[in-house]
């Protein structure tokens, strides 16, 4: 009866708190344009924190990814694209804000060399394998050497 009560009241005290998960959120701010709110939670999850590397703005907390968010806000309600926000961010920061640069000459042996790499390694393998057969082929006793 007792470790029911008790696990009456976290229940209870669980449910009383799970409400205030959202008065924890990194950025609470939103745009009167639902259409406007959903385009700036795309591009926030889409942009890297330049302090932080590895946080997407939408989980960063650090002062300059606030003052970026407020910068998109600002640039959505101003009636910018999507594409003219990103062109502008990585003017400012260059392509490493985007968690998925776009492609480019610039950029082109990021997306060539894992190929180039995977034809290196399966030469080398084919190369060793011939040699290897090689090896065997070439055993005139065939019997096992002691070591």
């Amino acid at each position: 009866m007792r470790t029911l009560a008790a696990g009456a009241i976290l229940l209870l005290t669980l449910l009383a708190l799970a409400p205030a998960g959202t008065a924890w959120a990194v950025d609470p701010a939103t745009l009167p344009d639902p259409v406007l709110q959903a385009r700036y939670q795309v591009l926030i999850h889409e942009m890297r924190c330049v302090q932080c590397e590895n946080n997407s703005l939408a989980d960063s907390e650090v002062s300059i990814a606030a003052d970026v968010r407020r910068q998109i806000r600002e640039m959505l309600a101003a009636g910018k694209s999507d594409q003219e926000i990103k062109a502008y961010m990585v003017s400012r920061y260059s392509e490493f804000i985007l968690f998925r640069p776009e492609y480019s000459w610039r950029n082109a042996w990021l997306w060539g060399l894992p190929v180039v790499l995977l034809i290196i390694g399966v030469i080398v393998a084919v190369r060793v394998i011939r040699q290897r057969a090689t090896l065997i082929d070439n055993d005139d006793d065939g019997d096992v050497h002691p070591t």
